[in-house]
């Protein structure tokens, strides 16, 4: 059984899930009929890490569909890589080759369980390394409709969890989380996650910024299977609803466990990054 843990969030409705880690532990993950909203929301988000652990790296192509109000779009190729970091969150790199005017453009990501992300942004044109503070990070990512902060990995412990409900999400039954950012500095105040009640693949996630106002949604879809366990989407579709624009990006090639380790993922290797 799930036991009530005695720490609360300032925010009367959501729970710290750094603290109420520590409290339930492995428990975390059993069921229970007396666990409140806020422990079952925690639980699935664990539930969901554990099954995504160990996949020790992985590479993989990416299109970026970028299309405005009026429809007309355009399109960016490029590399991504990711690294496993046992206990801390995951290092990932994206390369940007096509078009020409991006190509050579490098985006680093040092992700962290406990702390603030560490990002950089290697620029060709001004052949320089550029941080991307904390307080910059609700702004786009290479004028997509993704943010900095939405590229980095969605960490358990960055948020605060309430299980709301279940539905149907077509043929599958979902479970649907608010989740709220602990970072003051995020750009949005709330998140809602659809997640499946079979494998925990995230469906769909609304964003709602910091007046509370339904900012954006992303809905993710064409799931494969790696290496007998681990579920990767191949379509990841994020619609803002204030502009009306959308940003679609579509993976392919992916190749788990390669010879990546921590010297591919400095900050100084940024600018030789081929």
């Amino acid at each position: 059984m799930i036991r009530t843990c005695p720490a609360r969030s300032p925010l009367a409705h959501v729970v710290p899930a750094a603290a109420v880690i520590a409290c339930l532990g492995s428990s975390a993950l059993a069921r229970s009929d007396d666990a409140s909203p806020e422990e079952i929301g925690l639980k699935i988000a664990l539930e969901a890490r554990e099954r995504g652990d160990g996949f020790g790296n992985f590479t993989a192509r990416q299109t970026m569909l970028l299309r405005n109000k009026q429809g007309r779009e355009s399109r960016r190729q490029l590399r991504v890589r990711v690294l496993e970091v046992p206990g801390d969150g995951d290092k990932s790199m994206f390369v940007f080759d096509e078009p020409r005017d991006v190509k050579g453009t490098a985006f680093l990501i040092h992700s962290h369980r406990d702390k603030a992300d560490d990002q950089w942004l290697y620029l060709p044109a001004l052949k320089r390394v550029k941080r991307i503070s904390s307080s910059n990070r609700s702004g786009s990512f290479m004028g997509s409709e993704f943010a900095y902060e939405d590229m980095s990995a969605q960490e358990v412990e960055r948020f605060s969890y309430r299980y709301l409900r279940d539905e149907p999400c077509g043929e599958l039954t979902c479970t649907v989380s608010e989740r709220v950012p602990v970072d003051r500095k995020s750009g949005y105040r709330r998140q809602l996650v659809w997640q499946d009640k079979d494998e925990f693949r995230v469906w769909k996630v609304e964003y709602y910024d910091r007046k509370d106002s339904h900012l954006k949604t992303l809905t993710l879809g064409n799931y494969q299977q790696y290496l007998d366990r681990y579920w990767q989407a191949g379509e990841m579709t994020m619609v803002n609803h204030l502009t009306g624009k959308s940003t679609v990006l579509t993976w392919t090639e992916y190749e788990f466990r390669t010879r990546l380790n921590d010297r591919d993922f400095t900050r100084t290797g940024l600018q030789r990054v081929r």
